[in-house]
Formats: C-alpha cells, sequence, structure tokens
C-alpha cells in the first residue's frame, strides 16, 4: 500500500514505521511522537527533510475528536472553542469559523472526517461483528461509525450469548464492521487491557532505531517484509 493519507489522534511509532516504509502521503493528526522515549525519527526526517515528503494537516485533539463526531453524525462540520490564542488556524486553513446564531459568538469549526476504511483493536467480537471494548475507549466508536468500511481486530471471536450477557461492553455494532480480524497480540507493542501491558521496552528501544536510517531499514527488512504473518511477528518478538 502507498500514498496513504492516515489519520489518527496521536500516532506513534507503527507511524514512524509506515512512514519510513514508504507508505503514507499525508498526515492528519494532533500530536506525534513515541510517547515516553521522545521523537519519531521517520517522520521528523519526512518534516524537516523531505525525506520521504509528507503532506501534513494538523488539529487540537478536541479537533480530531469534533471531526470524527461530525462525520459520525453525518453533519459538514462541528463547533468548538478550543483554537483561540493558538497559531493552528493560520498553519491549518480547513480551521474556520461560524457565528453561533444563538449568542452571536465566533466558533472555530472543523470539517467532518469520513475515512475510507477505520481499523480498531478491540478486546472481543462475535462472528456478526458486534465489537466490545473496555478500558480506554477513545474516539474507536466514532471513528468506526464515521467510516465507509470497518475492519476490527480482536483478541478473540466469541459466541453471540456472551455478546449479549454484557451489552453495556458492545461499542461498535455489528452493522458498521466489514470484517472481524482474529489476532492476538495485534495491539502490540500497545497493549490490550485484560490481555497484556504496553511493551514499554518496545518504545524505549524504538528511540535509537528510529533515529538511524540505516538501523530503521534493518528493522523493516526483519520484522516487517521478511514475516509471513502477524503471527511470527509476535515470535520473532519474544
Amino acid at each position: 500500500r502507498r500514498d496513504l493519507t492516515l489519520c489518527r489522534l496521536t500516532p506513534d511509532l507503527i507511524y514512524d514505521q509506515m512512514i519510513a516504509a514508504g507508505c503514507a502521503r499525508k498526515l492528519v493528526f494532533s500530536w506525534a511522537g513515541n510517547p515516553g522515549a521522545g521523537s519519531l525519527h521517520a517522520f521528523r526526517r519526512a518534516v524537516e527533510k523531505r525525506d520521504p515528503p509528507l503532506e501534513l494537516e494538523e488539529y487540537s485533539h478536541f479537533g480530531m475528536v469534533a471531526r470524527l463526531s461530525a462525520g459520525a453524525a453525518r453533519l459538514p462540520f462541528w463547533t468548538l472553542r478550543d483554537y483561540m490564542g493558538t497559531d493552528l488556524p493560520a498553519a491549518n486553513p480547513r480551521i474556520r469559523s461560524v457565528t453561533c446564531p444563538y449568542t452571536g459568538e465566533m466558533l472555530a469549526t472543523v470539517p467532518a472526517l469520513n475515512p475510507d476504511v477505520t481499523v480498531v483493536h478491540a478486546q472481543r467480537a462475535d462472528d456478526q461483528g458486534n465489537t466490545q471494548i473496555w478500558g480506554l475507549l477513545g474516539v474507536q466508536k466514532e471513528a468506526a461509525l464515521a467510516s465507509r468500511r470497518v475492519i476490527v481486530v480482536v483478541e478473540e471471536l466469541v459466541d453471540q450469548s456472551v455478546i449479549r450477557a454484557d451489552p453495556n461492553r458492545t461499542i461498535i455494532p455489528g452493522l458498521a464492521v466489514d470484517a472481524v480480524v482474529v489476532e492476538p497480540w495485534g495491539a502490540h507493542p500497545s497493549y490490550a487491557q485484560g490481555h497484556y501491558d504496553r511493551d514499554n521496552d518496545f518504545y524505549v528501544g524504538w528511540e535509537p532505531i528510529s533515529r538511524d536510517p540505516e538501523a530503521l531499514r534493518a528493522y523493516l527488512d526483519q520484522f516487517v517484509y521478511a514475516v509471513r504473518d502477524r503471527a511470527e511477528y509476535v515470535e520473532r518478538c519474544g
């Protein structure tokens, strides 16, 4: 896959890998970094040296939440106040403003975001795609409902009776899901609450790999291009 427009509130080292591999043409985001460890250096090289070139479209965190909320609600835009006193509207012409018809207040606006495909990782789903997530929910529901196609990656596939027995955990209904992929450890190096913790050593170890283009290429050769599937990746990670 090439020339992708990637959209996420907090793109981290997985996006660093995708940028280094030449998959990304544009990044729509609100913060980018290696959380707890430093910068994303393939991302920085793409921004600072245009190697590879990368188009940016930056918002605040809530700006991205608002874009996905508008997309999920099938509204053309969302209003918010959080751009007062910032330079983001000057850097991003898609951030605009309207006058509130009720108060006369000037409000910032962001356009709806309707991705072609949303990929969500969850703890479990049934064979109809009814997906249950617990812990930090983020905007996974909004992203799924805003999208034209939804792929759910889960730690386990369960019977429909399990889903029905605990319906409050069903965040994404099956009618919105196009495919379910059963892939244990699918969120690595991040976490899946109740299954495994965040692999902090991986994030710390990514800092020197990301800094060195040769080391990064070697990583991709070993852990991306040379593996048959995700299971082999997990086995190589130990």
